[in-house]
């Protein structure tokens, strides 16, 4: 089973590092399921992950306290304000648009309701 933990953490790892440059798709959940699998499967990219200076604290707020930055929290539901005008410029039916960003405004809202990490 570790190369399967194995295997899984580095394709998240490789979908959050392709997220950064493509909008709409998220980089920190596949980060986060990135360390959760590099934990099973690969300790060496788990270290790597946590030393990181940018994913390191984001992974360590998350698995301590479930918590997420008031700046990540903006900054997402700024990517999603901008994915979903990006929808309805484009989408050829109005409902297409419409239904990305209903799930994108639940997403919103569970994410603004994660505490913050504590100082």
């Amino acid at each position: 089973m570790r190369w399967f933990w194995w295997l899984l953490a580095y394709a998240s790892l490789g979908i959050g590092i392709v997220g950064i440059v493509v909008p709409g798709l998220p980089t920190v959940p596949f980060v986060l399921l990135a360390a959760f699998a590099a934990a099973r499967g690969s300790q060496r990219l788990r270290d790597w992950l946590l030393a990181h200076r940018q994913f390191g604290p984001v992974i360590r707020d998350w698995e301590r306290e479930g918590a997420v930055s008031r700046r990540a929290k903006r900054l997402a539901i700024g990517m999603m304000a901008l994915c979903a005008l990006v929808m309805f410029l484009t989408a050829p039916k109005w409902w297409m648009a419409a239904t990305g960003t209903a799930i994108m405004a639940c997403v919103a809202l569970w994410l603004w309701r994660r505490p913050e990490p504590r100082q």
